[in-house]
């Protein structure tokens, strides 16, 4: 199989080339990414075809999905504050860029595309676990952008019977994913904080709580579903119903660092959902034989990796 993955440079685009390496099924993997968040340091050492460029140029995917068999669509502006300091951006790169890859996937013979949505969609709705039958009450910019991600999936299923599967992200974690930018995730973060010996700051009180998800996990299931070619319109989530508050999740990456971890709390963030928790009724139906990775390994292995220094 010829894989096309989209974001291939960054922390899940990287982690699931790598992974995708292993399968000896996979012929040949294609990266595309305009390294605006990725680098291309996350790919040394793996045989990849390389295409340096920004998923709005049509011009650029029809030369990466030319022979390709899927798409692995991961190629989006995240965060959800960098949305709302700029939407305009958010919308390009993830809407519009979105719409880009389809219409690619659609001159490419039909192609097998996967994509990266967002748990953000559930929004303010307050239902507890989050089904994907739920209404969608997007906080943020870049909720939106992911509600029309996977919203153009289902439309080109249906319109042109391209075959899709969008999945809903839920805080993915792991080694790879990068503690020293503005926008950084939570996990990371910290535990690159506690190892300096410098408080971590909480956003809130930190009651508000997390489904987070392994990244050895997300690019098993995602690795399945190219091989086994699911196609599904509909969202799934991909995620496995483990609620974490924030603050217990310092105790977990004290255990993990055995060093004390301090605490700063600062005011809450614009557009953050206060709780999230997924149902995976779906996701097991699709695939019965996942076997999540445990936080405390996935927590573990995430230390290892930022304390030998990324």
């Amino acid at each position: 199989m010829n894989i096309v993955i989209t974001g291939g440079a960054g922390f899940v685009g990287s982690n699931l080339a790598r992974s995708l390496t292993e399968r000896p099924e996979i012929t040949q993997i294609r990266v595309i990414d305009n390294l605006s968040t990725g680098s291309k340091e996350n790919l040394l050492g793996l045989e990849v075809r390389f295409f340096e460029g920004d998923i709005q140029n049509a011009a650029l995917l029809d030369q990466a999905f030319h022979g390709a068999d899927a798409i692995v669509h991961l190629a989006a502006l995240p965060s959800v504050p960098r949305s709302v300091r700029d939407p305009l951006a958010s919308h390009h790169a993830n809407a519009t860029g979105t719409l880009q890859v389809l219409e690619a996937a659609r001159r490419a013979s039909n192609l097998h595309v996967i994509a990266a949505s967002s748990s953000s969609v559930y929004g303010a709705n307050p239902c507890l676990p989050k089904h994907e039958d739920l209404a969608a009450a997007p906080m943020s910019p870049y909720a939106v952008t992911k509600l029309a991600t996977e919203a153009y999936l289902g439309a080109y299923h249906h319109s042109y019977g391209l075959p899709v599967l969008p999945f809903r992200f839920f805080n993915v974690y792991g080694p790879g994913q990068r503690p020293d930018h503005a926008y950084a995730a939570v996990i990371p973060k910290w535990i690159s904080a506690v190892l300096a010996g410098q408080p971590v700051t909480v956003h809130g009180d930190g009651t508000q709580t997390r489904d987070f998800t392994y990244v050895g996990t997300v690019c098993s299931i995602l690795a399945d579903a190219l091989l086994r070619r699911v196609v599904e319109p509909q969202p799934v989530n991909l995620a496995f119903g483990v609620r974490l508050s924030l603050l217990d999740l310092i105790p977990a990456i004290e255990v993990a660092t055995g060093l004390r971890a301090q605490r700063e709390h600062t005011v809450s963030r614009v557009g953050d959902v206060p709780h999230s928790q997924a149902d995976d009724t779906r996701l097991r139906a699709l695939f019965p034989t996942v076997k999540p990775v445990p936080m405390h390994e996935g927590i573990s292995a995430t230390v290892d990796w930022l304390g030998a220094g990324g």
